[in-house]
């Protein structure tokens, strides 16, 4: 499948609806996304972190009737979780539309149960701040510059989505439970962003990876089922900051019912297996709103094939894999 490559500034959105110029993919940010109007239009910015130590994964989304900020911690040593989760009704962040844009200060919940999150970019870095009842977490980003992949899907002129994720980028910062301060380890972080007008039910498959392999730094971002049949794929696969599309709907096999399994990613130029250390279960139920999350953390194996035919391996990169049903 050939996939147009966008390399100019461009709207995501004519008013409500979908621009067609911003159909493609692009190797950094390009799409302004401001979209006009109000109604099952959803944004968000995720980061998600792996290192030696922890597991990191926070949130920050306006799904125009309500805002939540959510931050989810693993300490890998102990076993301990901790999951904080905030709703304000009828609020909406201020998430920027320009290409690139993601600082971000935001607040959700009330009293004990508040959670607040404060995204700062600047030139080759992000640093990021979460405040919640016995659990802060303090994170400086580098951002090397390298290649991300950012994708306009396109379901119809009336529901699209923008998403970009960047990989691979070290990490470092601490995280504080119940009173102790943690070095967080060394490892990965990983962001998700998202801007779009969605139907009311979607099912999707996301895994990352990142990690230096035979003394290259390397990537992997795959996805599926909600990218299935429009044209546009999330895959690819990043090797010394030089990202490699993958232009093709990817199998995955995987069963929920075994919690320690095997999740299998195949394509004609990729075959990937993580290797799960702990698997997350989110549930949540609040009317019209439901989202049911199961997410790995684990260990990638495998071999990618690059855009000049070579074959490399992208055994030990650490990240997760996931399905995710929501009614939002």
């Amino acid at each position: 499948m050939t996939e147009r490559e966008i390399t100019r500034p461009v709207d995501l959105a004519r008013g409500r609806r979908l621009n067609p110029e911003a159909v493609g993919w692009s190797r950094s940010p390009v799409h302004r996304t401001r979209i006009a109007g109000w109604g099952r239009t959803k944004r968000w910015e995720y980061w998600g972190i792996v290192t030696d130590r922890f597991v990191v994964g926070l949130t920050v989304a306006g799904l125009d009737y309500l805002a939540n900020c959510a931050v989810y911690v693993l300490d890998r040593r102990t076993g301990q979780e901790a999951t904080r989760s905030g709703i304000r009704p009828l609020h909406r962040p201020r998430f920027g539309d320009d290409p690139g844009d993601g600082t971000l200060h935001a607040s959700a919940g009330v009293g004990a149960g508040r959670v607040g999150i404060g995204i700062d970019d600047d030139e080759g870095r992000t640093s990021i701040r979460v405040q919640a009842r016995e659990l802060q977490v303090s994170l400086e980003v580098s951002r090397p510059g390298h290649d991300g992949l950012a994708v306009v899907v396109p379901w119809s002129e009336r529901r699209f989505q923008y998403t970009l994720k960047d990989l691979a980028n070290p990490v470092t910062g601490t995280v504080t439970l119940d009173g102790t301060t943690h070095d967080l380890g060394t490892g990965w972080a990983v962001l998700d962003r998202g801007r779009g007008r969605w139907r009311y039910a979607t099912t999707w498959n996301w895994g990352a990876g990142s990690g230096v392999v035979e003394g290259s730094t390397r990537a992997i971002q795959v996805g599926g089922k909600w990218t299935d049949g429009t044209g546009s794929t999330e895959n690819g696969i990043l090797i010394d900051g030089r990202l490699h599309k993958l232009g093709e709907d990817l199998r995955w096999t995987y069963h929920l019912t075994e919690p320690g399994g095997p999740w299998r990613v195949r394509g004609e130029r990729l075959d990937a297996t993580l290797t799960p250390f702990h698997l997350r279960r989110d549930v949540t139920e609040l009317g019209v709103l439901a989202v049911k999350t199961h997410q790995a953390f684990g260990v990638w194996h495998g071999t990618g094939v690059l855009d000049d035919g070579s074959e490399v391996s992208l055994d030990g990169l650490v990240g997760w894999a996931e399905q995710s049903r929501n009614r939002w």
